[in-house]
């Protein structure tokens, strides 16, 4: 079965090469998945997108009209998706559930660290030499209050790690987990998570009700100072309602992996043009913000979950079977 893999990178291609079903023929494209470029697809009857492609309703409708008739996502998010049109239009969606939630929990406790002790800064200080330690004052997670908005696979993940800290834990999330509250975990409701936590986190996917969660009205409810950290997806925050809060320093740390306007920027080099988004440049200049570019995700273990398991919803589709990873 023919496959245009689009938004594929070097280590796309590679996880495919090595852990994919041999039965499967990719043809992989830099570009991303956008009206211009869905005819492109032409001739495959499945497609592989990332959290930055167009899937929506023009685009599947589109998609369609080319033979397209499965969509398999390489990541776990699906709100660049019109579900609803891929449904009508015959078209069955799957996704990656899970993979390795630690890489996420991981990367997201790294973010803390790093901006609580100012690794980043000290590391640049030493290179020049500079061994002062003004400006380097961090503080104990032992004792600290972390609220985890979500505690899926990655929010239970991140959770483990920041007990082993020492921290108290508040949570919230729509389905309580029993282990994490059998360890100590306590779940709240939102204004009290908001009020009375040192460190908050978001693991939780985007949806309507959740778009924005992160507003000048949440953002009044936290204490002076908080640590902000979203490594889950961009649209939980409102950029300008936290620049304004980094201006009043009610936000003393923010550390982001994702970004609501990202399309436009991440998994790109652009060290050669002008960015024009003039909301994420004036985040830069904080210098207790710390920016990645969606690379929580990325590790070896992660990478190959998800060309196995993309690969597992393909041939399940090829063969006109299900597996429990579609969505439609």
């Amino acid at each position: 079965m023919k496959v245009t893999v689009y938004s594929a990178k070097k280590y796309d291609q590679q996880a495919f090469s090595r852990w994919a079903d041999a039965s499967l023929e990719f043809h992989y494209l830099e570009l991303k998945l956008n009206p211009d470029t869905v005819a492109l697809a032409a001739g495959s009857s499945a497609i592989c997108a990332f959290v930055n492609d167009d899937l929506s309703a023009p685009v599947l409708e589109a998609l369609h009209s080319e033979g397209v008739r499965m969509i398999a996502l390489r990541c776990a998010g699906f709100n660049n998706v019109d579900l609803d049109a891929a449904k009508q239009l015959g078209i069955r969606v799957a996704r990656v559930p899970a993979y390795s939630p630690e890489a996420v929990a991981e990367h997201t406790v790294g973010m803390m660290l790093t901006l609580n002790r100012k690794l980043h800064k000290a590391y640049n200080r030493v290179r020049d030499d500079n061994f002062s330690l003004d400006g380097l004052l961090g503080f104990n997670m032992h004792g600290k209050t972390v609220g985890l908005i979500g505690t899926g696979r990655i929010g239970k993940a991140t959770a483990k790690i920041l007990l082993g800290f020492g921290c108290t834990l508040l949570c919230h999330d729509l389905y309580e987990d029993a282990e994490l509250k059998q360890l100590g975990a306590r779940y709240v409701p939102l204004p009290e998570l908001y009020q009375h936590s040192d460190v908050i986190s978001l693991h939780c996917p985007l949806t309507p009700e959740t778009r924005y969660l992160i507003n000048p009205d949440t953002l009044a409810l936290m204490k002076q100072n908080v640590m902000l950290i979203n490594t889950s997806r961009g649209g939980l925050i409102d950029t300008k309602a936290v620049i304004q809060a980094l201006k009043s320093r009610k936000i003393g740390y923010l550390g982001l992996d994702v970004y609501e306007q990202e399309a436009d920027l991440f998994f790109e080099n652009l060290s050669e043009m002008v960015i024009d988004d003039d909301v994420f440049k004036r985040l830069l200049t904080f210098p207790n913000v710390l920016i990645t570019g969606h690379q929580a995700f990325f590790t070896e273990e992660a990478m190959q979950q998800i060309s196995q398991i993309t690969s597992e919803n393909l041939v399940a589709f090829s063969k006109g079977s299900a597996n429990g990873n579609e969505l439609c």
